[in-house]
């Protein structure tokens, strides 16, 4: 076993160099699925079940809603508002679901104190199941995202010759199966290629946007005029509204502004949108509604079709490079995500396998993988194309985008002690934005939006049932506890032998002897002559740093407390763990170390404490985590595993 790696800390303010690499891999990882948008986005106001006609006028007010929406959520909401609220520089949902349940921050020492500063249970569960919502819709942007992208860049064929249309679905099916049989090899050396393949991605589009408004119709420059946006809305009344549910598809992936926030941090992510992805998208939507001025019939394929002849197949191939790079990051963001989820309690263990020695984020889940790979195809053969994919995609992005904004406010008034005021008139703004972008996709539920909701509702049924039986379990386990000294001191009046080498009990409740300790004894009656009672501590901030990791004290009679402390973003290694507390006068020779682990078996009770369907499930999950010796970096061949039968 290697020692746990020492954790970066992302610079400061980076500066020169180091800057502009960041500012590269920025536009790679951060921007890919909001800069593949413009495959998809326009023409989805153009085409379906909620289309509008493309006159002049439509073309004008929708491709101003585009520029707008860009400006308001992205600039004014993620990048001056949202990206504020960071956790030790770490961003996403997570870290603002564990600043939400946070403390609330301290009151002046003038003030009166106020009697509790927690949440209230009833309060705290209502927070969490907020989280837990835009945390399951963010999983169907992960599903989504790779089918719809991949599936609109191939589409551009389409607009070569109709003869491609027949090998659209197996080329994307293609696409996506060999991406996601890549995953296990890690995304280390392609992240390099990352912003160099989007960084060309959006000099080639904003080049060509130029040159489609110079072209066709340089009026369309008038969009950028915001009361054109409000014009499409007073001639098309509550059609105008509907189409808000395509225009949100210009922010898919803005999620990732904020998630990815602690890979870069806010001055490269800023300077990337402004510099390069910001002006590139804006030119590629002009330059879409330049053609559509002129040739209406072209808004079937906008994108594409404002592309010269002589460069239509370079761009399907450029285009379909950056989808699969837009894809790999928000796979990637799905597994990251994901064992965050497990770390924090949220979701059961998994397996993850670190893809890199260097980089402790470069994450493999092989089981998600397969998942994940499984559900786009399902998605890519049962919508079949971008146009009918589209209506799905917008509610994951609207409703993920509302959720957070409700987090915010939470962490703005609790944590950051805004005036309720300044709370309502930031939160109330932007949540009108994000209601109107949500109700107008809530009303395409039946033509592809109930998809991202059944995949909400499952993996929301799943994380609640497993944090409610998780709490259940230990309080069953709290039930029937022994405390650690009132053992000890019974231990100490004994004749309990005790013979050469180290045992590791592992208990979640510190002051609680582990139950897998009890029944040793009670079956074996031998303990050895050094025990240990070990805890591990997953705390809400993304990492803990030197001295912080462990605590370690001696109870007497061979008995240690030790105490290891994680943050969410690092994975436990308790090996590296305790030869951490050699110093503290611990000593453990790894061939005389057993680790002896209990793992429960839900019994159904009379008195549930869930639906009779929901302890099922749990005990469905607990018995197909990941083991708790794998999941510790425990060898399999030092451990012990004691069984008991809970009911809860």
């Amino acid at each position: 076993m290697t020692a746990t790696p020492p954790v970066p800390r992302p610079p400061a303010a980076p500066a020169g160099r180091h800057l502009g690499m960041l500012t590269l891999g920025a536009l790679g990882v951060v921007f890919g699925d909001i800069g593949t948008s413009p495959l998809y986005a326009l023409q989805a106001c153009f085409n379906g079940p909620s289309a509008v006609t493309p006159t002049a006028a439509n073309v004008m007010g929708a491709v101003s809603l585009f520029v707008w929406s860009l400006v308001i959520v992205v600039s004014g909401k993620y990048l001056a508002i949202i990206m504020r609220a960071d956790n030790q520089g770490e961003g996403g949902i997570l870290a603002l679901l564990t600043l939400a349940l946070g403390a609330r921050k301290p009151a002046p020492p003038a003030a009166k104190p106020a009697p509790s500063r927690g949440w209230p249970a009833r309060a705290a569960w209502l927070v969490l199941a907020l989280g837990f919502v835009g945390t399951a819709l963010l999983y169907g942007d992960g599903i989504i995202t790779p089918a719809i992208s991949v599936l609109s860049a191939v589409e551009g064929l389409e607009v070569a010759t109709p003869a491609f249309h027949p090998f659209v679905l197996p080329l994307a099916v293609g696409i996506l199966v060999a991406l996601f049989a890549i995953q296990r090899f890690g995304s280390g050396r392609l992240g390099a290629v990352f912003g160099v393949v989007l960084g060309t991605w959006f000099v080639v589009i904003a080049a060509f946007g130029l040159w489609s408004v110079g072209t066709h119709d340089p009026a369309i420059l008038g969009a950028l005029d915001p009361r054109w946006g409000v014009r499409f809305f007073v001639a098309n009344g509550w059609h105008g509204v509907v189409v808000l549910g395509a225009v949100v598809l210009c922010l898919t992936g803005v999620e990732a502004l904020y998630a990815d926030m602690g890979h870069f941090g806010t001055r490269p992510i800023r300077l990337a949108w402004y510099l390069l992805a910001f002006p590139s998208l804006v030119l590629s939507y002009l330059g879409q509604g330049a053609l559509i001025l002129q040739h209406p019939d072209a808004a079937v394929r906008p994108f594409f079709n404002a592309v010269p002849a002589w460069a239509l197949y370079p761009m399907v191939a450029l285009a379909t490079a950056a989808t699969v790079v837009a894809s790999q990051a928000l796979i990637a963001a799905v597994f990251s995500m994901t064992a965050q989820a497990a770390q924090l309690g949220y979701l059961p263990r998994v397996r993850v396998v670190h893809t890199s020695s260097a980089e402790i984020g470069q994450i493999y889940l092989p089981e998600l993988n397969w998942l994940l790979m499984l559900a786009c195809l399902a998605v890519v053969l049962g919508f079949r194309t971008s146009d009918a994919l589209a209506s799905a995609y917008g509610l994951a992005v609207a409703g993920t985008m509302t959720i957070t904004t409700g987090l915010f406010a939470i962490v703005a008034r609790r944590r950051w002690g805004w005036s309720v005021p300044l709370v309502a008139v930031v939160a109330s703004t932007l949540f009108i934005v994000d209601a109107s972008f949500l109700g107008a996709n809530l009303i395409k539920i039946a033509s592809g939006g109930w998809f991202p909701l059944v995949l909400a509702a499952g993996v929301f049924t799943l994380m609640s049932t497993w944090t409610r039986g998780r709490a259940l379990l230990v309080a069953a386990y709290d039930a029937r506890a022994v405390s650690i000294a009132s053992f000890i001191e019974s231990i100490a009046g004994a004749s309990t032998l005790r013979v050469r080498g180290a045992s590791v009990f592992m208990h979640a409740a510190s002051d609680h002897v582990p139950p897998a300790l009890l029944q040793t004894l009670k079956h074996g009656g031998v303990l050895h002559e050094t025990v240990v009672l070990l805890t591990l501590v997953t705390e809400r901030v993304p990492f803990i740093h030197g001295s912080e990791r462990i605590a370690v004290a001696s109870l007497g009679h061979g008995f240690w407390k030790v105490t290891g402390r994680y943050g969410f973003m690092e994975h436990p290694n308790v090996p590296a763990l305790l030869r951490l507390a050699a110093p503290y006068g611990l000593a453990t020779a790894p061939a005389e170390t057993t680790y002896y682990l209990s793992r429960g078996t839900i019994v159904p009770s009379r008195h549930p404490g869930m639906a009779a369907w929901r302890e099922g499930l749990f005990g469905f999950m607990q018995r197909n985590a990941t083991s708790i010796s794998a999941f510790f970096g425990l060898t399999p061949d030092r451990v012990v595993e004691l069984g008991t039968q809970i009911e809860i």
